[in-house]
C-alpha cells in the first residue's frame, strides 16, 4: 500500500492506497448532470499522458512533435502539463485546501482548467487538481512532481490471476435503473471501436450476436464498407473456450489492476475491453422468465425485478472514440483518417 505526501513538507495527503489500472472512462465527458466518483475508494491509478495546462492548439504543434507525444491525427488542443498524474477518489485525500483563484469550472463545479486547485494545508504548495464539474467524473489528480510516495508496509491486495478474473470482477450492467445506457459501456465501446477499426484494415467486421452486436455492430456497419470478405471478431479470454484459428480479431479483457490485455495463443489481433464490461459480455446470460409451478427449475431467473432494458438505441461515446483513435498510429492510413475526420466534423451524426 502507498500513501502520498507533499514533496515540499512531507505532510500526508492521502489515505493508504493500492494501484489499479486507469479506467477507460477517465477522460469521458458525459451528459449534463453530476457524475459519480471515477476511482474506487482505496485505489489510485497513474495516467501516463500529459494532463492540464499549458494548452496548445493543433496549429501551434508540429505534426512530428504531436506524433512524438503519441497523437497522430488533429485534435482541438494538446495539454502540455506533466504526464503521470496520480488519480484518486476525492474522499481519499487528506490535508488539502482549495486555491480560490483557481476554482473555475463550466457549470456546477471545478474542471481544472487553471491547473492545480488544491494546495497542501501545511505548507501552501499546489499539489493536486480536483475535478467535480457536471459531465465529468469526480476525481483528484496529484501532480507527479508535487508529491512523493511513501510505502506503508501493508501488502496491497494481490492481483487476481486470469483464471480467477471471472469470479473476482464485478460486472458492470450495461443499463442503469433509469433505462439509460451506462456511460462506462459507452466509453468502453468507444475504445473498442477505435481498435476494431484499426484491426479491420478497412474491411467489414462481424461480431457475435447479442449484447456485443447491440453495442458494436451498428457502428461497424456504418463506418466500414460491407463488401465481402469480412473479418470475424469474437470474445476470448479466461473461462472461455479456446478460440478457433478462423477468427481474425479477439475481444479480450484488460486486467483491472495492471491494465494489461489478456494474450491468446493464436495470432489473431486483440481488442481490449475493461474487465467489468468484458465479464458481463462473456458470462451474463439473460433468459426470459417463464411460468413455472412450484419451485423454479434450474436456469430460470425470477421475474421480479424484471431485467433492465434500454429505452434508446446504444450510442458509443464519440469523444472517447476520437481520443483513442487519434492515439493509434493506424489513423495515419488514408481510409482510417477519412473516418476520423468524418466523425470529428459530425460527431452527433449516425451512429453516434
Amino acid at each position: 500500500m502507498t500513501v502520498f505526501a507533499c514533496a515540499t513538507c512531507d505532510a500526508v495527503l492521502s489515505t493508504p492506497l493500492s494501484q489499479v489500472a486507469l479506467p477507460a472512462h477517465a477522460r469521458q465527458t458525459w451528459g449534463h448532470g453530476l457524475l459519480p466518483v471515477l476511482m474506487e475508494a482505496g485505489s489510485y491509478a497513474v495516467d501516463p499522458e500529459p494532463f492540464g495546462p499549458p494548452w496548445r492548439s493543433w496549429n501551434e504543434v508540429d505534426e512530428d512533435e504531436a506524433a512524438a507525444r503519441g497523437v497522430f491525427a488533429p485534435v482541438d488542443s494538446l495539454p502540455f502539463g506533466d504526464p503521470g498524474t496520480i488519480v484518486v477518489a476525492p474522499g481519499d485525500t487528506r490535508g488539502t485546501v482549495l486555491i480560490p483563484e483557481r476554482c473555475d469550472g463550466y457549470c456546477c463545479g471545478l474542471d481544472g482548467r487553471d491547473g492545480p486547485n488544491l494546495a497542501c494545508e501545511h505548507c501552501g504548495q499546489p499539489v493536486a487538481t480536483r475535478i467535480d464539474d457536471c459531465s465529468l467524473w469526480q476525481a483528484v489528480r496529484f501532480a507527479p512532481r508535487a508529491v512523493r510516495r511513501i510505502p506503508t508496509g501493508d501488502p496491497a491486495p494481490q492481483a487476481a490471476d486470469w483464471q480467477a478474473l471471472a469470479t473476482e470482477v464485478h460486472p458492470t450492467p450495461p443499463v442503469g435503473p433509469s433505462g439509460a445506457w451506462s456511460p462506462q459501456w459507452a466509453a468502453a465501446a468507444g475504445v473498442a471501436l477505435a481498435h476494431l477499426l484499426a484491426a479491420s484494415d478497412g474491411t467489414p467486421v462481424t461480431v457475435p450476436d447479442g449484447l456485443a452486436a447491440e453495442t458494436l455492430r451498428r457502428t461497424l456497419d456504418t463506418l466500414l464498407p460491407q463488401e465481402p470478405p469480412a473479418k470475424t471478431a469474437a470474445l476470448a479470454g479466461p473461462g472461455l473456450l479456446t478460440p478457433g484459428p478462423a477468427l481474425d480479431i479477439l475481444l479480450v479483457p484488460q486486467h483491472p489492476r495492471t491494465g494489461e490485455a489478456w494474450q491468446p495463443s493464436s495470432s489473431a489481433r486483440t481488442v481490449p475491453l475493461p474487465a467489468d464490461v468484458w465479464t458481463h459480455l462473456a458470462f451474463h446470460q439473460e433468459r426470459l422468465p417463464v411460468p413455472a409451478a412450484g419451485g423454479l427449475p434450474a436456469g430460470v431467473i425470477r421475474d421480479d425485478p424484471l431485467p433492465m432494458h434500454p429505452w434508446s438505441v446504444f450510442r458509443p461515446d464519440w469523444g472517447v472514440f476520437l481520443y483513442t483513435l487519434a492515439r493509434l498510429p493506424a489513423v495515419r492510413q488514408p481510409w482510417l483518417r477519412r473516418i476520423y475526420d468524418r466523425v470529428k466534423d459530425h460527431p452527433y451524426a449516425r451512429p453516434f
